[in-house]
């Protein structure tokens, strides 16, 4: 959430997190907004948190329909904790600019290939067969904070609570399947999603470099 405060580019934030810790969480926040020791960008923003759900897609639901009548909605993942400022500004001046789905990208830089299924009672330990190359030119790792016209969004999510699309991952698919389409603005390393062990130390070389959540302009 650093990242989205130092951005200015949020003057309204909702977190959404499991319903046992909404009030630890709320506390903690209120904390980080008040007073002379508030982190950089948070005079102004009105922070809330509210239980989630049963899944991202589900917690972000719950979200937007706590976020009130907001024009535009960036949607973040709490595991990219890094994201730097800059990202957020770049999504939210592509929306501001007209577009209606916005997501951060990064090029894919390993050689990607398609693998067949293990078939249906096959020995345990068996192992994929890879049938072919994926041209990683036209492949891109998809990042948040995504940016959406909230009527976009807002439409994309009662879709998916009538006709439920199991495979989706994040609401640039929810959004893709109404068939508006989605502009990619440029990501950054270090956004990278927190998931396994090796993750938390790349974090911490970061965070070790100085880098952080700063801008790459502020020298400080």
């Amino acid at each position: 959430m650093l990242g989205t405060l130092a951005s200015g580019a949020a003057t309204d934030i909702v977190v959404a997190v499991p319903e046992a810790l909404v009030r630890p969480a709320q506390d903690m926040l209120d904390a980080l907004l008040a007073g002379d020791g508030a982190a950089p960008g948070a005079h102004g923003v009105r922070v809330r948190v509210v239980a989630g759900g049963a899944d991202r897609i589900d917690s972000v639901a719950h979200a937007l329909d706590a976020a009130g009548d907001p024009e535009l909605v960036l949607v973040h993942d709490a595991a990219r904790c890094l994201a730097p400022p800059e990202v957020f500004v770049r999504v939210a001046a592509a929306l501001h600019s007209g577009a209606s789905a916005v997501v951060p990208v990064l090029p894919m830089t390993d050689t990607v290939k398609r693998a067949a299924e293990t078939a249906p009672g096959a020995p345990a330990g068996t192992r994929e067969r890879l049938l072919s190359d994926l041209d990683r030119a036209a492949l891109r790792r998809v990042q948040t904070p995504q940016g959406f016209a909230a009527s976009v969004l807002r439409e994309a999510h009662r879709l998916q609570r009538t006709d439920p699309l199991p495979a989706a991952t994040d609401d640039a698919q929810l959004v893709e399947r109404l068939g508006y389409g989605v502009e990619a603005v440029a990501g950054d390393e270090r956004a990278l999603k927190i998931t396994h062990p090796i993750d938390l130390r790349i974090a911490g070389l970061h965070l070790a470099d100085g880098a952080g959540i700063r801008s790459e302009q502020d020298p400080s």
